[in-house]
């Protein structure tokens, strides 16, 4: 694992994005570009941190090169794949923030969304401890709405995620959630799944955990090309279920 030239001498962020990206050259500077003049607008301190996956085009000289003109932006760089849920742990713990947020390479939800999720990690009766971007609570805006078949397969995904995880959580997979620093150290700590099924595992621990997770409604993009396939569904499934098999069977050390 290499880090860029930009080792920050800063004091701790508020606001920590990590983006995971595997072949994101095409997608990530719009992305970057996008972040960089929304962060010049506001009062608070951030870090950026992409997490190369091992793409085998030049996603992280990509990256290195818009360290110049993008501020405060890191990548970690691994020369293997490791799997998204593997490079969002390792950039969950490898970020300084208050509170920490992970999004998609492909900018599906930008990040203005994040000031709807400010007011949950303020404190007082509303504050929480996990707040997850939703397609599917009252409020969301779909831009175009998802091919019917993804969207039959997303909602019977979702329905065996709730009986067997997670229930009255509607979207356990879009792409952006927060975590106070608090949770991020405590659930990618323990946190073991590789692959897309890394969000479900995730929200099942800080339930498990106690946390206060809240679902809120974004504006999402579809993005031109999404690897989200029928058989990704399946694997989603699949590690749920072994999700499911490690809390029955004391799989996690939880530390409360």
């Amino acid at each position: 694992m290499a880090v860029s030239r930009l080792t920050l001498a800063m004091a701790k962020p508020y606001l920590s994005i990590i983006i995971p990206a595997y072949n994101e050259a095409e997608s990530i500077p719009k992305t970057l570009v996008d972040m960089d003049r929304y962060f010049s607008a506001v009062s608070y301190s951030y870090e950026i941190i992409v997490v190369n996956d091992g793409s085998e085009d030049n996603t992280a000289e990509v990256a290195v090169a818009m360290t110049k003109t993008v501020k405060n932006l890191k990548l970690i760089d691994n020369k293997e794949n490791k799997g998204k849920g593997a490079v969002v742990k390792q950039g969950m713990l490898a970020a300084t923030g208050a509170v920490r947020l992970f999004t998609d390479a492909d900018n599906s939800t930008s990040i203005d969304q994040f000031e709807k999720m400010m007011p949950y990690f303020l404190g007082g009766e509303k504050h929480c401890d996990v707040v997850i971007g939703s397609r599917a609570v009252k409020g969301a805006v779909l831009d175009p709405a998802e091919p019917w078949y993804r969207q039959v397969l997303g909602k019977a995904g979702n329905l065996i995620i709730q009986i067997l995880l997670l229930p009255g959580l509607w979207d356990t997979q879009c792409g952006f959630k927060a975590f106070t620093a608090e949770a991020a150290e405590k659930i990618f700590g323990i946190s073991r799944v590789a692959g897309w099924g890394f969000d479900v595992e995730a929200l099942a621990l800080a339930k498990k955990m106690g946390y206060r997770i809240r679902e809120i409604p974004v504006h999402w993009v579809a993005a031109a090309r999404s690897r989200v396939k029928a058989s990704t569904y399946i694997r989603v499934l699949l590690e749920t279920m072994t999700i499911r098999w490690r809390f029955w069977t004391n799989g996690y050390t939880i530390l409360t």
